[in-house]
């Protein structure tokens, strides 16, 4: 058997006795959950929180980071990363580490909350509002006067 089929044989091994569709699945996320473990051990401890494991398949062993400089980190690693992975029955036959950058979807922004305007701005807006002779600027300069923090 060559190498790579042999490698194919290994991800892709489930209980020959499981006849439900749910039973591989859970198979497979058992063995995506001890790679992705294997994985994350064999990468600098600096490295590790943001990065993903995503698949190997041919070899080829595919990891997802949330930043384009920790992705540069881990390519500039990547041969390092390979020997620790390749004790492993698992990872013998990778070759090659693809790096993927997928940033946070978004991150929760606080709400703003709007500061009280003090007594002393109140007093300069109804200043300048005196000295105004556009007459819809000067109502909105009051207005914005009249909202004094109390």
């Amino acid at each position: 058997m060559n190498r790579k089929s042999d490698q194919k044989m290994i991800f892709n091994t489930t209980s020959p006795n499981s006849s439900s569709t749910l039973k591989e699945l859970m198979a497979k996320a058992g063995l995506h959950i001890q790679a992705e473990q294997t994985v994350l051990t064999a990468i600098p401890e600096e490295l590790v929180k943001g990065t993903c494991f995503v698949s190997c398949q041919n070899g080829e062993l595919v990891l997802s980071t949330d930043t384009a400089s920790k992705a540069t980190r881990l390519r500039f690693r990547q041969h390092e990363i390979m020997e620790a992975l390749r004790e492993n029955d698992l990872f013998r036959f990778v070759w090659k580490i693809r790096i993927k950058v997928a940033p946070a979807r978004f991150k929760s922004r606080k709400k703003v909350e709007k500061v009280p305007l003090s007594k002393e701005n109140a007093r300069l807006l109804s200043e300048e509002a005196g000295h105004t002779k556009d007459k819809a600027l000067r109502e909105v300069l009051e207005k914005l006067a009249s909202h004094v923090r109390d």
